[in-house]
């Protein structure tokens, strides 16, 4: 199942060519990535994406536990979460999926939420949506990105048949309406492909057919307006039952008493949504103790940190540190803390001291690097961000802080280049080519490898720039 057409009208449905072997006539793995990169590209320049570090790195984490137990498990994959509270989720060519905040919201647990991702990671990895794409197209890999970009942005919008479709013809104009939508055996190797990998990664496989359920019930709301993957490809009580059934055949796994990763960033995630939040989760401290109530109590922190109610604030972190002393989200949040009370010394404490434990860690690190600009320690902070992007290479905010911190710490060139690359990736293509511009005068005839790094740049956006003018 394509989770972006269930409570929006997302992919039109068109007649696609007979594209014969799918092996034959698919596009290559390496224009897949192509075409994901342009894509994310696009999107970034259209959709706002959840930029917390923490709720980064913990999508990624569960995603990449699930890809290592699927069907491709060496596979480069990357995921990320749009800002928005519709129920929505989508798979792009190059293994890149997004989730929606609103998706991650709607779950009621990590075996939910992994069951929607390993879906998805499905339709990757069995090259469902490449297959749909044939190489006879009049269009280019860049056109085909801004297509994809282009249907995904007019679900989103909720007027597929209006907004989506004028983009579409925008994108391709010349050429026949197209898209991609998944056929019914996509959907059920999808399903089983899904279940396996969820066992292998130690969740409940039932969790699929529970969201299936929840899918089917909620839909009943929409009536009239069902979208239009509903009423081709409805969640029917069959696909149910044989999810079901598959799922039946693997053992239940222990249930775990720690609290999890997936409870805290879905308690933070209410923080930026729910206006009730603070009632909710002081009536849910009044609950038992467990798992459920500290989650609870996170949220209860950060809701009054951001009313400015700090000293209530450390004393209920200061019961979450006692209980888990280690855990990152509870350092994190108590560093923040003291840092927007304004005692800096103390927050760069804290900081320092978990970044000394995981120094690889990429919300830490982030943060610590942050801490230190405001502290006015900007070499400091661009040393440990620059290498950072050795690690995260595709994600457009470490750059522009990192550009901050080389400016601040007077490397103006590297600071051009890193804000090339921040625009770059923010689907800035022009942008991108002024700072490199400006790198290239700054640097001079003194430099001549870092030089020439830099006209290579610029040669290949200058030609990305032109392709994307022409489409």
């Amino acid at each position: 199942m394509s989770w972006a057409l269930i409570f929006a009208p997302a992919l039109l449905a068109v007649e696609l060519p007979d594209i014969g072997n799918p092996a034959d006539a698919a596009i290559s793995p390496q224009e897949e990535q192509r075409i994901g990169e342009n894509f994310m590209r696009n999107l970034r320049r259209s959709v706002a994406l959840v930029s917390d570090p923490e709720v980064h790195e913990y999508i990624n984490s569960l995603g990449y536990r699930l890809v290592s137990n699927s069907e491709q498990q060496d596979g480069a994959f990357t995921f990320f979460v749009v800002e928005d509270p519709a129920i929505n989720a989508f798979a792009v060519p190059g293994g890149f999926i997004g989730i929606n905040s609103g998706l991650i919201l709607a779950s009621t647990s990590e075996g939910e939420l992994a069951s929607v991702l390993a879906h998805e990671i499905a339709h990757v990895t069995q090259r469902h949506i490449a297959r749909a794409v044939n190489r006879s197209s009049n269009m280019n890999l860049p056109a085909t990105a801004a297509l994809i970009a282009a249907i995904i942005l007019g679900a989103r919008s909720g007027q597929a048949g209006e907004v989506g479709q004028a983009a579409v013809m925008a994108t391709v104009a010349g050429t026949t309406q197209a898209s991609i939508n998944f056929t019914r055996a996509n959907e059920q190797e999808a399903d089983r492909l899904g279940i396996q990998t969820l066992a292998r990664s130690g969740f409940d496989p039932r969790y699929m057919p529970l969201f299936f359920e929840r899918l089917q019930q909620a839909s009943r709301y929409y009536k009239s307006d069902m979208p239009e993957f509903l009423r081709t490809h409805p969640i029917t009580i069959n696909r149910i039952a044989d999810s079901r059934g598959r799922a039946e055949q693997y053992p239940r796994p222990e249930k775990s008493d720690l609290i999890s990763d997936y409870l805290l960033i879905h308690a933070k995630l209410q923080t930026r949504y729910d206006q009730e939040a603070l009632s909710r989760f002081k009536i849910a401290l009044q609950g038992r103790a467990g798992p459920q109530q500290d989650a609870a109590r996170y949220g209860y922190v950060l809701t009054l940190r951001h009313a400015g109610n700090y000293d209530e604030a450390r004393k209920q972190l200061a019961i979450l540190l006692k209980k888990d002393p280690q855990r990152i989200a509870y350092r994190i949040a108590a560093a923040k803390t003291e840092q927007i009370a304004g005692n800096s010394a103390e927050a760069l404490r804290i900081y320092r001291d978990a970044f000394n434990i995981s120094p690889h860690n990429m919300p830490i690190t982030v943060h610590y690097g942050e801490a230190l600009l405001e502290a006015g320690e900007a070499e400091q902070a661009r040393q440990i961000l620059a290498e950072l992007t050795q690690r995260h290479d595709h994600e457009p905010s470490i750059y522009q802080l990192l550009a901050r911190s080389e400016t601040e710490s007077g490397h103006p060139v590297d600071a051009h280049q890193s804000l090339a690359e921040y625009y770059y990736l923010s689907g800035e293509t022009r942008a991108a080519i002024d700072q490199l511009e400006i790198a290239l005068q700054l640097a001079g005839d003194g430099a001549r490898y870092q030089t020439a790094r830099i006209e290579d740049k610029l040669v290949q956006l200058r030609h990305e720039s032109e392709t994307e003018e022409e489409h």
